[in-house]
Formats: C-alpha cells, sequence, structure tokens
C-alpha cells in the first residue's frame, strides 16, 4: 500500500553491511572529520560543507528542509568497520506524483569502492518502490562526474539526458546536470535482482 513521506517518522534502514538513520544536528561530530580533512569530497556539488562551520550549516539546512517535508536526509553509519561514513537524502520529494530524488550523497575516502554504496542503494530503493510504493526515483550528478555516474548506471539506471549549463557549482563554476532514473517496474522487474547478485 502506498504512503506518503512523513517527516516526523523515524525511517532507519539497515542491512548486515550497512545502517541508514535520520541525520540529526548532534552528528556534526561525526562528519566534522570528513569537512576538515576532506574537503575535496564535495567539488561537484552545489552545497560545500567543508568546515565546521560549512558542515554545521550543511546539517542545520538539511533540518530545516526535512521538517517542511522537502527532504529527508541520512546519516550512513558502515557495520563493517563500526564507523560513521557519509551521508545521503530523499529530496524533491512529491508524494502527488509518487515521484522523489536521491541525491546529496558523499562518503569519506576509506569508504569509497568499498560496495558500502550498493549496500546504501539497495535498501534506499527497496524503501521507496516496496514500503513507500513511490513510481519514480531519479538521480542528477554533475555531467563530467565520471565516477558517480558509473556509480549510478551500475545499480541500473537509466541515463534520461542532460540539462545544459544547468547551475551553479559552490566555487563559481556552472555545471551540467545529467538526469538517471529508476521506475518501480523496472526494480521489480530486473534492478533488484541485479543489485540483489551484487551484493552477495
Amino acid at each position: 500500500m502506498a504512503q506518503n513521506f512523513n517527516k516526523d517518522a523515524n525511517y532507519t534502514l539497515e542491512d548486515e553491511s550497512v545502517l541508514l538513520r535520520p541525520l540529526l544536528p548532534a552528528d556534526l561530530e561525526y562528519l566534522l572529520p570528513f569537512a576538515i580533512n576532506e574537503p575535496d569530497t564535495w567539488y561537484y556539488s552545489a552545497k560545500n560543507p567543508a568546515g565546521e562551520d560549512g558542515m554545521r550549516e550543511y546539517i542545520a539546512e538539511a533540518q530545516v528542509n526535512r521538517a517542511a517535508g522537502k527532504e529527508y536526509p541520512f546519516i550512513v553509519y558502515d557495520k563493517t568497520t563500526g564507523r560513521y561514513a557519509g551521508s545521503t537524502r530523499f529530496y524533491d520529494i512529491q508524494d502527488d506524483n509518487r515521484s522523489v530524488q536521491l541525491g546529496y550523497t558523499w562518503y569519506g575516502k576509506d569508504f569509497r569502492g568499498t560496495g558500502l554504496n550498493k549496500h546504501c542503494k539497495f535498501l534506499l530503493l527497496q524503501f521507496v518502490f516496496e514500503t513507500m510504493g513511490f513510481e519514480r526515483l531519479e538521480f542528477r550528478a554533475d555531467a563530467s562526474n565520471e565516477r558517480s555516474i558509473a556509480a549510478m548506471k551500475s545499480i541500473g539506471c537509466t541515463v534520461e539526458g542532460i540539462l545544459r549549463n544547468h547551475m551553479f557549482l559552490y566555487h563559481g563554476e556552472r555545471r551540467s546536470s545529467i538526469i538517471l532514473s529508476i521506475l518501480k517496474d523496472e526494480w521489480f522487474g530486473s534492478v533488484k535482482e541485479m543489485l540483489s547478485k551484487k551484493l552477495r
């Protein structure tokens, strides 16, 4: 049965490798090391949470947008290492259209290429299509961010097109944004099984 996003709900997703729980203001202590030591993490982003003030503002803005029903942010915990790894969120939540975007996804260097992202994406896709009953999950990225695009294609995303000269990045340059998506029928038809095999 289809559901609408509830900004007050405690959506917690987990498997044997990863835990995603709602991002809280107190999580600053877990994400601050990335903001201080790995500022290049957000090179392709419109928002730059580098530095203590940057990360504090990043988390605060995520809380405001969650309270407004626009976004639902998570912190990512890697059970394999026993460490917090990064963050991700649903945004542009359109309950009426049964459509949502997934983004603002980043992980510290130690967690990239480890399989963590695929575990996260499986849980988030399963939640959107099976728990919430949504019809469409959209992804966007800088069209020149080859690593991010390859990661999205590897979980079964279909490229829909490019928004040319679409938006400013935090350092003032403009980016073109590539749009990818997965539909509910595709999740049940092939994507879920394909991604499950990659996790085994």
